[in-house]
């Protein structure tokens, strides 16, 4: 029993490789991105002295899981339209999040932010 299953995982896995579809899919989806970040939401509504950890996490996992250029551009396109359907935020408290949460972005963060124009830069 357990060698015809895996016997079927080598058949999808080779199947998978010749047809060039992936077996996993490294990148977040804009659902997973927004969930990664809602616990922001109360720091960037009312910034205090403090951001909560739970928020940092998120922010650098979004950032781990942007490796590819295509993926951190699909990252800014979502951030940015989250942002703009969000119109309460503080913008310094969004344009400064990552910094005070120590993590080094590619692109800035903002409404204004032209992903279009996101290079290699330092991950």
């Amino acid at each position: 029993m357990a060698s015809s299953i895996l016997i079927k995982i080598i058949c999808l896995a080779i199947i998978c490789l010749v047809l060039d579809i992936p077996l996993a899919n490294a990148g977040q989806t804009c659902g997973q991105i927004k969930v990664s970040l809602i616990p922001c939401l109360g720091y960037l509504k009312h910034p205090g002295p403090t951001i909560p950890v739970v928020c940092c996490n998120g922010v650098r996992t979004v950032n781990d899981q942007a490796k590819t250029l295509p993926e951190r551009k699909d990252a800014c396109e979502c951030i940015k339209s989250t942002l703009i359907s969000i119109p309460v935020l503080d913008p310094n408290a969004v344009q400064g999040l990552h910094d005070k949460c120590g993590v080094k972005l590619p692109f800035p963060i903002g409404v204004n932010m032209d992903c279009s124009k996101l290079g290699g830069g330092a991950h």
